[in-house]
């Protein structure tokens, strides 16, 4: 016990001193007309690259292919797309909001939130189109690999927002990329059910 005791100290001391910096959040958007494009849109596909300024030197990188969306973070493009967020693709067809919340301690961000919206395919409108659902998804920011943290639905939660924040500060900093899985946050939703599909 002599051993582990300090070590369980320091660690509780560093929770400690985290948490007592001021959680706040902040905005930005990924519009494209807020965004610089990358190349030009794919004319076999349409598919479009784009990237987005975001809070304290980062990058958010927007990419669509075939009516499906990667959002990924990091100080540049190359860095944006080398991290686990950028290679996560939900199976039914999607898209991310233009509005991203940052969790951040301070000044330093450690988490964004977007609203994801997923195509269900048994559930039509009248010109046979796919419905979609609505589903926040808590990303992980550096130091460390970037990567999904939670997933929130939006519509089975009324309080989704609060959920995801909350996931935000309790997750994401000692969230482990590749090993820990993603969390579903509140009651789990059609939109969830979708996004976790194989």
């Amino acid at each position: 016990m002599t051993r582990i005791g300090p070590i369980v100290l320091m660690t509780c001391i560093g929770l400690g001193s985290a948490n007592a910096q001021s959680m706040g959040s902040s905005y930005t958007s990924t519009a494209p007309k807020d965004c610089r494009q990358i190349g030009k849109p794919s004319e076999l596909d349409g598919s479009t690259t784009r990237i987005c300024p975001g809070k304290n030197g980062l990058m958010v990188l927007i990419a669509e292919d075939d009516l499906r969306e990667i959002v990924s973070a990091g100080r540049n493009r190359k860095e944006a797309a080398e991290e686990p967020a950028a290679k996560v693709w939900f199976a039914p067809f999607n898209s991310s909001e233009t509005t991203v919340e940052w969790r951040a301690a301070g000044t330093k961000p450690f988490a964004m939130i977007q609203r994801w919206h997923i195509a269900d395919g048994t559930d039509r409108d009248k010109q046979g189109r796919p419905n979609t659902k609505a589903m926040l998804v808590v990303t992980r920011l550096p130091p460390g690999p970037v990567c999904h943290v939670a997933y929130v639905d939006a519509i089975a939660n009324p309080n989704a927002n609060e959920l995801a924040r909350k996931a935000a500060d309790d997750f994401a900093r000692g969230f482990t990329c590749g090993k820990d899985e993603v969390k579903i946050i509140g009651t789990s939703g059609r939109a969830v059910e979708l996004a976790i599909m194989r």
